[in-house]
């Protein structure tokens, strides 16, 4: 009933803003746990960064009473092929994003993140047809200019903030196709990963590669921590979506992208050349030409 009152006013509820708010500073400082788990091969945090989020999107799922929702899902095929889809998707993205931020390049998954709004409507134009406004265009074109700019200076693509781009991207147009709350989504696509996580984390144990329950105790808490690092920003933004105007969740998902560049630059030290000091204004003002039109559309508060 809460869900329809909300989609019904359009408007923008405190308990959402609150909910969005936390799940984009919580990512935001992401880099930092990423950090900690560097020297723990990504693909092992992944698997981790699997298994233990299930109890904890289990927990919201029992607690909300939504588990049957679940339970049907298993039982149609083609949802759970929809769901192999989007699972592998964010598989990739966290995977890079674990990669890359052990790796040094913070940065570039900034630039990834503050790309993909606007490689969205790009989806949008292409594979829905929707007509692209003028202001549009202009943010897309300058989006491109500062892809060439990158490009030409490091001789290749930029090839870590396309990746998270196109993969997030992909992941959020074909998880619209889903028809199953987020929540219940989520917990359905970390347990289709989970087999495939456990049959690694066994792997890692029989070989002697694993660090859970090794000699270094700090490595078992960090990789435990995973499940909360993972599930509980995506429950919030789950959730406080749900409560707020589409163009409210526009404007605040560039909170995230804009903490973990501040993080790159002045906690990591990375190093900010030339080309991206010319590039990196040239998305922001493209995410500026593609959000004025979002906070002009905005029905003011009577």
């Amino acid at each position: 009933m809460t869900d329809k009152v909300a989609a019904m006013d359009n408007s923008d509820r405190p308990q959402g803003f609150v909910f969005a708010l936390a799940a984009y500073f919580l990512w935001g400082f992401l880099p930092f746990y990423m950090k900690a788990v560097a020297h723990i091969p990504p693909t092992e945090v992944l698997a981790h960064r699997v298994l233990w989020s299930i109890p904890v999107a289990g927990i919201v799922l029992i607690a909300l009473r939504r588990l049957e929702d679940l339970k049907r899902a298993f039982r149609t095929p083609k949802m759970l092929a929809m769901a192999s889809v989007t699972a592998a998707l964010i598989t990739v993205n966290w995977g890079i994003y674990v990669w890359a931020i052990g790796a040094g390049h913070a940065l570039d998954t900034a630039l990834g993140y503050f790309i993909n709004p606007l490689f969205s409507v790009f989806l949008g134009a292409v594979l829905l047809k929707e007509k692209l406004k003028p202001a549009q265009i202009a943010a897309l074109a300058l989006v491109v200019v500062a892809v060439v700019i990158l490009t030409i200076d490091a001789g290749k693509l930029p090839l870590i903030a396309l990746s998270l781009t196109f993969s997030w991207g992909f992941y959020a147009f074909f998880r619209k196709t889903l028809p199953i709350g987020p929540n219940q989504g989520f917990l359905l696509e970390i347990l289709l990963l989970s087999p495939f996580a456990v049959a690694y984390l066994i792997y890692l144990g029989v070989t002697g590669q694993a660090h859970f329950l090794g000699s270094v105790p700090g490595d078992s808490l960090l990789l435990a921590a995973s499940g909360l690092v993972t599930a509980v920003p995506l429950i919030l933004y789950a959730n406080g979506a749900k409560l707020l105007r589409l163009s409210t969740i526009g404007i605040m998902q560039y909170i995230a992208p804009t903490m973990i560049f501040l993080i790159a630059v002045f906690a990591f030290h990375e190093d900010f050349s030339t080309a991206k000091a010319i590039a990196f204004p040239l998305i922001w003002a493209a995410l500026v030409i593609y959000t004025l039109p979002m906070l002009k559309r905005r029905p003011s508060k009577t």
